[in-house]
């Protein structure tokens, strides 16, 4: 269920979104944004340049993020905006956490306004893709 403008209190967890990649869904994801760097689909390849594994494209983790937001907001307003950073791999068959926490809840230009904190978390509770957000409640 969307939350609603009169839920939302600072430093509130929103709900978490629960993502687990699979290979095919890297290779989907790939196909649909056009980015076939080898790190994400070729285990050698990712071996060779270091990596434990093959990783999660960190597009699709950004794209996990809008869907956490949007989950959570709904129809009850909309994403104003938000952004992430790349700042560790998060690996296909592993549980991502996708979480959030308000950071500010304000009114400005007639608009009713709310800031979080948004990131992803790996299995071992490291914040892998950090980023912020605004959502514009109705």
């Amino acid at each position: 269920m969307a939350a609603t403008w009169d839920e939302v209190t600072e430093g509130m967890e929103i709900p978490t979104l629960k993502k687990n990649c699979s290979t095919q869904q890297l290779v989907v994801w790939a196909a649909g944004s056009g980015d076939f760097y080898q790190i994400h689909y070729d285990k050698e390849f990712a071996q060779n340049n270091k990596l434990k594994d093959i990783i999660v494209h960190g597009a699709l983790k950004n794209a996990f993020l809008g869907q956490l937001l949007h989950d959570w907001v709904g129809r009850n307003g909309r994403i104003k905006s938000f952004g992430c950073s790349y700042r560790a791999m998060d690996y296909p068959n592993e549980d991502i956490l996708c979480r959030g926490i308000v950071t500010k809840k304000y009114e400005a230009d007639g608009q009713k306004l709310v800031d979080l904190e948004i990131w992803t978390e790996n299995p071992q509770g490291q914040k892998t893709t950090p980023g912020t957000a605004t959502v514009a409640f109705r």
